[in-house]
């Protein structure tokens, strides 16, 4: 089964990770995409694990690789 994933995830994650990359990724941002994440997972009955990893490889792997 395909993990389902939203606007508003992916927009979260790309600004995370576009902080990450600047290595100035704060507690908030990160904390922001986590809840995000679990009430995803929560309203979709998806594994919040599996939701964390697809939007992982989603935002930083795009060409599919990884």
């Amino acid at each position: 089964m395909a993990i389902e994933l939203n606007d508003e995830l992916i927009e979260l994650e790309r600004a995370a990770w576009a902080e990450q990359q600047e290595n100035r990724l704060t507690v908030e941002t990160a904390a922001r995409v986590q809840a995000a994440i679990t009430a995803h997972a929560d309203a979709t009955g998806q594994s919040r694990y599996e939701v964390e990893a697809a939007l992982k490889k989603h935002v930083r792997h795009p060409d599919g690789t990884g």
